[in-house]
């Protein structure tokens, strides 16, 4: 593994000389280079939307993760390093999510570097290997959803301040989107009975979900980072399904359910299906947008506590 990194790191290294010698190439002309918008990269394809609703058609955003990716242990190509040195602006979630980000991004140093969790108080991991460690994944929740959309307000304002202007009024509308989805997400999981209330997945990735909405939340791993299923975790998750009569359990798009699934057949527990979580769906699927991912997710939820066909 050591000889791995050790080589993709070398690769990493070369392409930054290759990229470096560029800069000494013909540039293009000024004619065709005005007629581009500048390019933004995100880590992975939640953000990017997001990103996306912000930014109208003034600027090129896209995702190095694509749909369907697990961001947290993505490892970058040297493709994406040549994407991302064209790039007039970089954003990533923070909290820990994109461990791989620090190293690759510093073969760019040119290239702003902007975390989008800046500023926002996280909840705490409570256990296991990370336990004290921020959960990444504040971003499934539509009030703090807002926090996002400010700071890449900020963010596309340091690369184009004649935009100014555009974003903030984008940002005033999805703002008002994310303000209704929160409501719509509070009447339809407030049909929940209070001690039933207890979200299980593979991946700890409800915990701003749960705690916006008043839920409790098990899972067999912390992060998916950190996805091996040991006897330890297993037996804890089957207990606290077992005890506390889950009648449905859940898992996400990114990883393999299998686990999940031994814990639904112990347990003679449901398997409610698979979250979007980490990425969107495909354009055809059924979370093709951040705010459809939220609205897929709840109708699991429900489905899975009988409250919905």
């Amino acid at each position: 593994m050591k000889k791995i990194t050790r080589l993709r790191y070398l690769l990493f290294i070369l392409f930054s000389i290759f990229l470096i010698s560029c800069k000494s190439l013909p540039r293009q002309k000024s004619s065709e280079k005005s007629e581009l918008k500048p390019l933004v990269i995100t880590t992975f394809t939640v953000l990017a939307d997001i990103a996306k609703n912000i930014s109208g058609d003034r600027l090129s955003v896209q995702s190095i993760t694509k749909p369907g990716a697990e961001v947290h242990g993505y490892s970058p190509t040297p493709r994406d390093l040549v994407m991302v040195s064209q790039a007039a602006l970089f954003l990533e979630n923070g909290f820990g999510l994109e461990l791989w980000s620090k190293k690759f991004t510093s073969s760019v140093p040119n290239v702003p570097r902007f975390v989008l969790s800046k500023g926002m108080e996280p909840l705490l991991i409570d256990d296991d290997i990370y336990q004290g460690k921020p959960n990444p994944h504040a971003w499934m929740s539509p009030k703090r959803a807002i926090y996002y959309v400010d700071n890449i307000v900020k963010a596309f304002i340091s690369i184009d301040p004649d935009g100014k202007e555009i974003y903030l009024d984008n940002a005033r509308r999805y703002k008002n989107e994310l303000v209704e989805l929160d409501l719509e997400l509070k009447e339809a999981l407030s049909k929940i009975p209070k001690e039933k209330r207890i979200l299980v997945s593979c991946e700890g990735a409800l915990s701003y979900l749960a705690d916006d909405y008043g839920f409790k939340e098990a899972y067999l791993w912390p992060v998916n980072a950190e996805t091996q299923v040991t006897p330890r975790r297993m037996e804890r998750l089957i207990e606290i399904v077992s005890s506390s009569n889950v009648p449905v359990v859940f898992c996400e798009t990114t990883v393999s359910e299998k686990p999940q699934l031994e814990v639904a057949r112990i347990t003679k527990t449901t398997f409610g299906g698979k979250f979007f979580i980490d990425s969107l769906s495909n354009k055809d699927g059924p979370a093709p947008t951040f705010l459809e991912l939220q609205r897929h997710n709840v109708k699991l939820i429900l489905k899975g506590f009988s409250l919905s066909e």
